[in-house]
């Protein structure tokens, strides 16, 4: 360590003094990668957004400061992802920050461990592996629907970069996180451990070549056909009836037009088709109007009184046709809570879910006069199991309903929308993201922009002609091997520092103990 930078971490020490001045800090450093997602955008960001945060770890006095750090700066990092949730959630969403920030706990004592000052050059290339690999389990964790799924994972802040797009059709987001916070602990090693800083500045090389090598070289999707889909934004709107009036007066629009398939956002319908046959008439006659098969979301009491579940039912000229899909992963709070009899005062503090939906059992692909595409709805788009396994099972394109009507002037309808291009990437499957309210936009096969998007304030059609592909990604042919790489390093690494420990000599006894 040169004496500039013994000096600068000295008066770093002692203005972090303080345990609570620290543990905010921490939380700051940790709310910084925010900015690299929608709407900022800033996506450069996140390649040094995560080095403050890494530098103030190593900086700590002891290990059970610097897993404090991490738990702060992870608690930092989920209140800042998620700030649209504070207007529903309110203080709420601070309790939940700081129970998943505990997460990083481990990844904050991991970091000190292998970069102390004084590290050597084997532990800075230790951390340039595990480091990454410690965060991958964090986000994996996480991402379990229980503890509230995977919202800002931080390989998502990516979605418009091309190369790290080709990088997902080989390892899924996972890939992407991985070679983020490899750059951070790299440039993190640079900044603060130049004498042992080999080990950083060949990360950096193997970073470039692996990408220009995925980029020049990876497979890639190959085009067949197009169809033409239409989306249906109705904006937001006072009641269920006006919604459904609207949503019927602009697909009429569309007559002429030959879509291949018209979409309609979530909770487009507030009734049940069963119990409600008028209604279920009027769609039929809609879809022989428009001469397109019509896919509606269904948010009401089901007639068998089998709970409210959020429905995707494909309407043709003879009503429903084909398989229904009932919404599977729900939104923690918003659509249930979690142990409704313990934390049901959620209720009380914000606008939590009054009663739970009830889950579907099992995913589904529609058939459309030969076109075969799998729904999503709305919350199911972060999970890149769930877009994989509709691709693997045959679908040829993939349709989000989605409705963001409650955080229309937050940053959660453009991190939304943002998701599907990740999606698309992965699977190699064109994604139509089709909103009730909020930002509607179409991506084909390799995550690139089809057509114009349709924002927040709009109520509109529009129809899109999206080329189809055909190929399967090596994402979804090998799955979630970056995860599981990264464990099994995770697992050498702590084989290892045991071993180390128990073959460490005793300490010799001293004279008087002869």
């Amino acid at each position: 360590m040169t004496a500039t930078t013994a000096t600068v971490e000295e008066r770093l020490t002692a203005r972090l003094s303080s345990r609570w001045v620290r543990s905010g800090t921490a939380a700051l450093a940790g709310a910084v990668p925010a900015l690299a997602f929608p709407a900022p955008s800033l996506w450069w960001l996140a390649y040094v957004a995560l080095v403050p945060w890494i530098l103030l770890i190593r900086s700590a006095p002891t290990a059970k400061r610097a897993a404090l750090d991490g738990w702060f700066g992870g608690a930092g990092f989920m209140l800042a992802v998620h700030n649209w949730l504070m207007p529903s959630l309110n203080v709420f969403i601070v309790v939940l920050a700081l129970l998943l920030g505990a997460l990083w706990a481990p990844w904050g004592w991991l970091v000190r461990r292998l970069m102390h000052p004084g590290a050597s050059a084997g532990q800075v290339a230790s951390a340039i592996v595990l480091l990454p690999s410690g965060w991958l389990m964090v986000e994996l964790v996480r991402s379990w629907q229980g503890l509230g799924g995977p919202w800002g994972l931080l390989g998502a802040s990516q979605w418009q970069v091309p190369p790290a797009l080709r990088l997902a059709s080989i390892g899924g987001v996972w890939l992407v996180s991985f070679l983020v916070v490899l750059l951070n602990t790299a440039v993190a090693a640079l900044i603060a451990l130049p004498p042992v800083r080999r080990p950083a500045i060949v990360a950096l090389l193997v970073a470039a070549v692996g990408t220009s090598a995925a980029w020049l070289w990876a497979p890639r999707p190959q085009q067949s056909g197009s169809v033409r889909i239409a989306i249906v934004q109705p904006g937001v709107l006072p009641t269920g009836d006006s919604r459904l009036n609207r949503e019927v007066e602009l697909t009429r629009q569309l007559a002429g037009t030959h879509p291949d398939l018209v979409v309609w956002g979530e909770s487009s319908v507030g009734v049940d088709l069963t119990s409600h046959p008028e209604v279920a008439d009027r769609l039929a006659a809609l879809s022989a109007e428009v001469g397109s098969e019509v896919l509606v979301n269904v948010d009401a009491p089901k007639a068998d009184g089998s709970g409210i579940s959020k429905t995707s039912e494909l309407i043709g000229p003879n009503g429903v046709t084909g398989p229904t899909y009932d919404k599977m992963r729900l939104v923690p709070f918003g659509e249930y809570i979690p142990m409704r009899s313990l934390l049901g005062w959620a209720t009380s503090v914000g606008k939590a879910a009054d009663q739970n939906r009830t889950p579907g059992k099992r995913q589904v692909v529609m058939d459309d006069r030969g076109l075969r595409f799998g729904p999503l709805i709305c919350f199911e788009t972060a999970f890149p199991d769930m877009s994989r396994h509709l691709a693997g099972h045959g679908a040829q394109l993939l349709v989000a309903q989605s409705s963001t009507s409650s955080f229309q002037h937050s940053w959660a309808p453009a991190q939304h929308a943002s998701l599907a291009a990740l999606r698309s990437a992965e699977t190699w499957r064109p994604m139509v993201h089709a909103t009730l309210t909020g930002i509607s936009a179409v991506f084909d096969a390799q995550g690139r922009p089809v057509g114009h998007r349709i924002g927040t304030g709009s109520s509109t059609t529009a129809v899109y002609q999206v080329p189809l592909a055909t190929g399967v990604s090596p994402y979804v042919r090998f799955g979630d091997w970056v995860p599981h790489l990264a464990l099994l390093m995770l697992v050498m690494g702590a084989a290892y520092e045991g071993t180390r420990l128990v073959r460490r000599p005793a300490p010799a006894r001293s004279a008087r103990s002869r």
